[in-house]
């Protein structure tokens, strides 16, 4: 039995832009994947200037997408939207996301439900008293908290901060974009993320160190925000930004991929990027630092390499045999396919907001 049709307002970062954040590429797959199960999706994003300079999906071709330029614009031009939706979600990061937050308590009748895909960030800002995007007053007042991470931290949303309903609602891969194809293989390492202090230490232990140690070795690293005075090895290729279209290219030129996480991710555990499930969709085989759950999401050393130094990372780099390599890379694509797409998602989605609807009726 297909699920009823919902109306869905969603408040969130960036659909139209993918620069310098994970957001729009999460959001396209899953408003995709809703209006294709019959859903309508109004997607409501703040027009600022460094979005609206890089917008790599300017028109979304699914649901309908409005641009506000100011939170008094919002609304002005979507209170009614608000009032008669199923559900509205807010994002997390969302500019002056408190007082969005407020209003949307305040006018919306059916589930409201904060999805936040930076989750251990919120919850290290919020027990610093930074209420950047999210109050801790507000959580009890969202009828649903979408997680990007799973394991202890949603009873932790539950019981510290009077969640009604923690779920969790991980990142996934759009397997039209993301798939094996026939390339030159240019790298034996690469990564791709954006450049964050917390993270910095770990891509230098486990690929600049490794390319240090392996000067025949090639190694590529892409992402925005890089400071100008790093010395990257001779071995090591920097791109500074690649858009979503040239993701999947770039995967499949690498014998191996990194995965690298936040520091606030890896204390809380449970927390997958959306990079390695667009790196194993292209049966890339997965070269990941060490955190909680991540046995969860892919099997070490059947699905996935983990490493905490740059001699794992050479040992699978120079000891894994091309057969072995490849089976890893396969055998990590057959179980994304079959729980991490975005129509995976989007299911999941449904089930809660039904779930949530039938407490908000009760």
């Amino acid at each position: 039995m297909s699920a009823p049709r919902l109306r869905i307002v969603i408040v969130g970062l960036s659909i139209t832009s993918s620069w310098g954040n994970g957001h729009a590429t999460t959001y396209r797959g899953l408003v995709r994947e809703l209006v294709r199960n019959g859903h309508e999706v109004l997607f409501l994003e703040r027009d600022v200037p460094w979005y609206a300079k890089n917008r790599d999906l300017p028109e979304p071709p699914f649901g309908t997408t409005a641009l506000y330029g100011s939170l008094e614009e919002l609304k002005d031009r979507h209170t009614d939207a608000v009032r008669e939706a199923d559900v509205v979600i807010v994002g997390s990061y969302v500019p002056e996301g408190v007082a969005v937050g407020d209003w949307v308590q305040t006018q919306a009748r059916g589930v409201k439900a904060f999805y936040d895909i930076d989750t251990p960030v919120t919850l290290a800002k919020i027990a610093r008293g930074d209420y950047e995007y999210l109050a801790p007053s507000q959580i009890a007042g969202y009828d649903l908290y979408l997680s990007f991470t799973g394991g202890p931290t949603l009873h932790r949303i539950e019981r510290d901060y009077g969640s009604p309903m923690a779920r969790v609602l991980y990142c996934s891969f759009d397997p039209e974009l993301y798939y094996p194809e026939t390339q030159p293989l240019a790298w034996d390492l690469g990564y791709m993320g954006t450049y964050s202090d917390d993270r910095q230490p770990t891509l230098n232990a486990l690929l600049v160190e490794a390319a240090r140690a392996w000067s025949a070795g090639r190694f590529c690293v892409a992402g925005p925000q890089y400071p100008g005075d790093i010395a990257w090895p001779p071995n090591v290729e920097y791109t500074a930004h690649l858009p979503p279209a040239e993701h999947r290219a770039f995967y499949n030129r690498q014998r191996y991929t990194l995965n690298v996480t936040r520091a606030d991710m890896i204390a809380a555990g449970w927390s997958p990027s959306v990079r390695l499930f667009e790196a194993a969709a292209c049966a890339t085989p997965i070269i990941s630092d060490r955190w909680s759950g991540i046995e969860s999401v892919f099997a070490p050393d059947r699905e996935i390499f983990l490493a905490s130094e740059a001699a794992h990372v050479l040992h699978v780099l120079r000891e894994v045999g091309e057969d072995e390599r490849r089976a890893i890379g396969e055998r990590a694509r057959t179980r994304v396919l079959a729980e991490h797409t975005a129509a995976h998602r989007a299911e999941q989605l449904e089930s809660y907001a039904l779930e949530a609807l039938a407490r908000v009726a009760a």
